[in-house]
């Protein structure tokens, strides 16, 4: 996810969860093969194998519609150490939209096998390409024809999130919507959206029928949620003085600016403040500082 799922957060989030595999943030394709540096920023992770710290494999994820410069960029940066390749029909932010990004070539079920064939033509076979979308733009009708698509064009899974472009990220995600798509297809669909806690991924595995799910701001929020979810908990595993040392790994870890450093945990700590009174508290304290030193004092004192 834009914004959230970076580099320091998949570091963090790896150094605790029980992932399979992670993937980056969107990286735009457009007209051109992007220099080494825009690999190493949106994927630093391809200097150490394609892995985490942890070792959590890291896929890379494209967004865009040209297919001759997805599949050479695919190319590039599966020379590069990338361990898959994944591309992105699922972004709804109007701004991606409106450049034919993300969730709007969902009306185009013919696009989206043209662009995922292209790269998988592309790249070694032994590099899997998959691809995330969600059950339509403004309406469902085109979604088995996607899922088709993507399947024909020799993706080796599909990750859904189970509501439309319309639907944004408003309550609630259509699970049971993902069954007949899993029912239609050979390879295997992933479960995405509204998973907040362990009795979440229990009802979502219920009504989609997937086995495998896709989690994103509910790992953000709880950090533990994966583990918490392979081990069957509806209690937290990770108490505050675990979270703490999470956070102050993530306050250490690569910024461009201190204020840049500030915004990312502060937007941090707000998520987690859905969940934990303590960062609740927390975030009352700090919303106003803008000096990170302050804020690691503030953060390194909640604990007491």
């Amino acid at each position: 996810m834009e914004g959230l799922t970076d580099p320091i957060m998949r570091d963090v989030l790896t150094s605790v969860g029980s992932f399979d595999w992670c993937v980056t943030e969107f990286i735009r394709v457009t007209d051109s093969i992007l220099p080494d540096h825009v690999y190493h920023t949106y994927c630093p992770e391809l200097l150490n194998e394609g892995k985490t710290a942890a070792g959590t494999p890291v896929h890379v994820q494209f967004l865009g519609n040209n297919p001759e410069m997805l599949a050479a960029n695919a190319v590039k940066v599966a020379a590069m150490g990338a361990p898959a390749i994944d591309l992105n029909f699922g972004c709804p932010a109007k701004t991606v939209n409106r450049h034919r990004g993300g969730s709007i070539l969902l009306d185009e079920p013919e696009v989206v096998h043209e662009l995922v064939k292209a790269v998988r033509d592309a790249v070694p076979a032994h590099i899997p390409v998959s691809a995330k979308m969600r059950l339509g733009y403004m309406d469902r009708n085109f979604m088995l024809d996607n899922a088709h698509a993507i399947e024909d064009a020799g993706a080796s899974w599909v990750t859904v999130h189970a509501r439309t472009k319309a639907d944004g990220y408003t309550p609630p995600a259509f699970w049971d919507q993902l069954q007949p798509i899993r029912e239609a297809l050979k390879i295997n669909v992933i479960a995405n959206g509204e998973i907040w806690n362990n009795a979440d991924a229990k009802q979502c595995r219920l009504e989609s029928g997937c086995e495998d799910l896709m989690i994103g701001r509910g790992a953000v929020t709880t950090p533990d949620l994966t583990q918490c979810i392979r081990q069957n908990s509806d209690m937290p595993l990770l108490n505050w003085n675990d979270l703490l040392q999470l956070q102050i790994r993530f306050i250490n870890g690569p910024a461009k600016t201190e204020i840049g450093m500030v915004g990312r945990y502060k937007q941090w700590l707000g998520m987690m403040s859905k969940h934990y009174p303590e960062a609740k508290a927390l975030w009352d304290e700090v919303k106003r500082i803008k000096v990170l030193a302050e804020i690691t004092e503030k953060l390194k004192a909640s604990n007491i």
